[in-house]
């Protein structure tokens, strides 16, 4: 899969002309929902179908200040996947490599009534494709 890439706006910078550092978790999911769109199922399909999957942990590691009007490249690779469970890692830099940050976040599948689902048993189609996009 391509990175996704998220052009640094205005508002998304703090006083010191830096992004501020809760926009790198909103990126994270942009880049999620990205992802998602690239494998065939967007994440509205998924929620149409009863898939939902929250995040059960997040964390982020600052290495460079990202600034306004720069291109933050987001490559996103699905680390972990188990059928209930995944994870994905999240490499933040600009066109150059140079690194702003990286990522990772877990996440779990639930119904709309937050009783656990097993994508393996209960949807063998987007398991197939979860399971052929580890690390792609």
């Amino acid at each position: 899969m391509d990175g996704y890439v998220h052009k640094v706006q205005y508002y998304e910078t703090d006083k010191m002309g830096v992004v501020h550092h809760s926009n790198y978790i909103r990126w994270m999911e942009e880049a999620r929902i990205y992802f998602l769109d690239e494998i065939g199922y967007p994440y509205e399909k998924l929620e149409s179908i009863g898939i939902i999957s929250p995040v059960v942990s997040v964390s982020f590691e600052y290495k460079h200040p990202a600034k306004f009007a720069e291109e933050v490249y987001i490559n996103l690779k699905l680390k972990e996947y188990s059928g209930v469970k995944m994870a994905f890692e999240y490499v933040f830099t600009n066109k150059d490599g140079l690194i702003y940050g990286i990522g990772n976040s877990k996440h779990c599948f639930v119904d709309e009534n937050g009783k656990p689902k097993s994508i393996k048993r209960e949807y063998p189609m987007v398991h197939e494709t979860m399971v052929k996009s580890i690390e792609m």
